[in-house]
């Protein structure tokens, strides 16, 4: 198995989308038995773009979760991405860090023990469990199942992050893509503008300004 070095480092703050992913397995109890849950984190936003629910711990798990989150975002094989994980069998073997080589994509992983390495992703199951699976008993997988999936729409959609200035991960997304766009108007106006003075310039170099045609045009000029 590859263990990765900790090249996130705790720097949890991310500047834009799909700049850097994190990703850990949790379990939920059942009559029926375990049911487990792989998902994979934008850190940007703290936005759950990918998730997989199974039966069993197999790396098939966290490698279905990856690629909902790779095909849900809309990404070609690129580099700069960074995916952060524990040092799990199923991101250390070798079938998800080949997905990870064929993606281009740069692993890190925790220290050995530390699970705040991972801490977004340690917060986002905690509070999957203190406000929706808390105090409930499930009879089979299936019931738990769409618990989760119902709690991490709502996750996305609604609820309200202290780290997001108080909006939803989807709603931090948009105004940031907003944002950028405004920003990305106002930079081709002032190319544009920049562009529109130095053609005027060259019309009009200092020594034939359109004042001294009106001079001419007058009898004012030499």
């Amino acid at each position: 198995m590859a263990v990765a070095e900790n090249l996130l480092n705790r720097q949890f703050t991310v500047t834009a989308p799909n700049h850097v992913w994190a990703g850990d397995i949790t379990y939920i109890d059942t009559n029926e038995g375990w049911l487990y849950l792989a998902v994979v984190l934008d850190l940007f936003s703290r936005q759950v773009i990918g998730w997989a629910l199974a039966e069993d711990m197999r790396q098939e798990l966290v490698i279905d979760a990856f690629q909902m989150a790779w095909f849900r975002r809309g990404l070609r094989r690129q580099t700069g991405l960074l995916f952060h994980s524990d040092r799990g069998s199923q991101y250390a073997g070798e079938a998800f860090q080949k997905l990870l080589r064929q993606y281009r994509v740069q692993p890190s992983m925790s220290r050995k023990g530390n699970c705040w390495d991972n801490a977004c992703s340690e917060t986002l199951f905690g509070s999957l469990k203190v406000e929706r699976l808390h105090g409930q008993h499930f009879a089979t997988r299936q019931q738990a199942k769409d618990e989760v999936l119902d709690w991490l729409h709502w996750y996305n959609r609604k609820r309200l992050h202290s780290t997001l200035h108080y909006v939803s991960p989807m709603e931090y997304e948009r105004k940031w893509k907003q944002r950028t766009a405004q920003e990305a108007r106002e930079q081709i106006g002032f190319r544009e503008e920049a562009v529109e003075k130095m053609e005027s310039s060259n019309r009009f170099p200092l020594s034939h300004r359109p004042d001294d045609e009106i001079h001419l045009l007058m009898g004012y000029g030499f």
